[in-house]
């Protein structure tokens, strides 16, 4: 039997070293993973990227503490997989945290191979995506896994608006450990499985007295409708993955390019008869904007973000003659889409990535105004409204809007108005643009001819239709040039790509400074 040479020895070496770093933290760790339901971190990557595209980064990387007992405890690759591949043949880099390794605790050697993966995102211009699934810093090593947070941190700020980043919630994170995925520009949470919370349950039953569960204080319910924290919720990681993979097809690599065109078999010059009748004869009646959106844009396909989230405004993905275009519309059949805390500051921050990312912007306008009362006063509406004034206005990629019905007072102004630098504004025949409603105006206004009047009311109704008439109606607008043109609903399609195509080289700069000073 011939004995093995130097190279065939090493060889098998490396083979056994390699077989051994894709075992994470064993067999027994694996299964108990999966007894709850849960993927590991390779099959996790498995599933987001193409077939066969995944090349590993320092799969040899061990920890280097030696502090009560870790040095008789070492994986290969410690407790995260990193490296890049390709989602849909694009580039992509990726770091999933492994569970079974030390519970996916975020050692010095795990955050720099998360640092690592983040700078090559940046220097090649790609996306990164972070599946996040850990019990945050690992005790053992004290101050230097804090400072891995920090390092992180700080990647994250600097890859803001550079390339996109996004967050996949498939297990814990909890105290500093959340402010990563914070910081990105997207967070996918699984039912059951995700969490974020800065103190825990039993911290703070000891602080307040307050009980409650894991689930209900950072479940991916509670943060995709209550606190708006995360922007995906899906019921199952399989799901989920597939999902991310969704929205990257809708995004560009980096914000130097634009978003990739798709072949769009949905005929850009298709009229949609049924826009003619889908507002209702009376403007306090409500409809489904979504109807709308979904006649518009391309095969009916409309990613929602912050889907379960501050409804009264939408806000999402969709495809126009092929090509990538940010959503935001007021829903009516949610609380008449009037514009609160919650769905100014969803729509402002949606505004903001679509502008970092050459992202052209459609806006749907149906807005009666926004929420008066003393928790709205008080929670600082007027802050958090001047965000979305803020994002529109310094938004530089095409914006086009399309007012369907009503448009009041500031509301108006803040919805991608022409004074905001809006590039090419429509409105339908039933859109009315007023400092007010009518009946609100007409009580101001005629107060002392409706008081003494014999028939109050039918005075009122005429002075109403009068006032509608005379002051509402878009012609006003569009004979001002506020309103660019006033459309029939049913040939919207056509009108925004038109116009899509017309803006297709819009130059557009801000003034020289450094930043500005958005109020947060």
């Amino acid at each position: 039997m011939t004995s093995q040479g130097p190279t065939e020895q090493k060889r098998d070496e490396l083979l056994q070293l390699r077989e051994k770093s894709l075992q994470g933290g064993g067999t027994r760790r694996i299964e108990a993973q999966h007894s709850r339901g849960k993927l590991t971190a390779r099959e996790r990557l498995d599933l987001l990227l193409d077939p066969g595209s995944f090349e590993e980064l320092d799969p040899f990387v061990i920890h280097r503490s030696t502090n009560f007992g870790l040095d008789k405890q070492q994986y290969l690759g410690d407790a995260v997989v990193t490296g890049y591949g390709k989602v849909n043949g694009r580039l992509t880099f990726v770091y999933s945290q492994d569970f079974t390794v030390f519970g996916g605790s975020l050692s010095e050697v795990v955050a720099n191979k998360i640092c690592k993966v983040m700078d090559m995102a940046m220097e090649n211009g790609a996306p990164i995506v972070g599946l996040i699934d850990s019990g945050g810093a690992r005790i053992q090593e004290g101050i230097d896994s804090l400072a891995g947070y920090g390092d992180i941190f700080n990647r994250n700020v600097l890859a803001s608006g550079v390339i996109p980043q996004i967050s996949v919630m498939l297990g814990p994170a909890a105290g500093g450990a959340t402010y990563s995925p914070a910081l990105t520009d997207f967070i996918f949470m699984v039912k059951g499985v995700g969490q974020m919370y800065i103190t825990g349950p039993d911290v703070i039953k000891s602080v307040t007295g307050e009980e409650v569960s894991h689930e209900q204080l950072g479940g991916a319910e509670a943060h995709t409708a209550k606190s708006g924290v995360a922007h995906f919720l899906d019921d199952n990681e399989n799901n989920c993955i597939l999902r991310v993979r969704e929205l990257l097809s809708f995004l560009p690599q980096n914000n130097m390019e634009n978003p990739l065109p798709i072949v769009s078999t949905d005929d850009p010059e298709r009229d949609d008869e049924s826009l003619n009748t889908i507002i209702p004869d009376n403007s306090n009646h409500p409809y489904n904007m979504l109807d709308v959106i979904e006649a518009v844009v391309d095969s009916k396909n409309f990613m929602q973000v912050h889907q379960n989230f501050a409804g009264n405004v939408l806000v999402g993905f969709s495809r126009m003659n092929g090509n990538t275009v940010g959503i935001v519309a007021q829903q009516p059949n949610q609380f008449a889409g009037v514009l609160d805390i919650d769905a100014s500051v969803k729509a402002a921050r949606f505004v903001r990535f679509c502008d970092a990312f050459n992202i052209p912007i459609i806006t749907f306008i149906d807005v009666p105004g926004f929420l008066p009362g003393t928790s709205q006063e008080h929670g600082g509406i007027i802050r958090h409204g001047a965000k979305l004034i803020f994002a529109y206005a310094e938004a530089t990629v095409p914006k086009i809007s399309v007012l369907t019905r009503k448009a009041y007072g500031g509301a108006y102004i803040v919805m991608s108005s022409k004074s905001l630098r809006g590039d090419v504004n429509y409105s339908w025949p039933t859109g009315q643009v007023a400092v007010m409603g009518a009946e609100g105006a007409v009580n101001i206004i005629h107060r002392s001819i409706l008081k003494d009047s014999e028939d109050a009311e039918e005075k009122r109704k005429e002075l109403v239709n009068e006032y509608e008439n005379s002051l509402m109606n878009p012609y006003i607008a569009a004979s001002r040039g506020y309103i660019d043109d006033v459309i029939e609903p049913s040939k919207t399609r056509r009108k925004i790509i038109r116009a899509l195509q017309m803006l297709e080289n819009k130059r557009e700069t801000l003034p020289p400074k450094k930043h500005g000073s958005i109020p947060l």
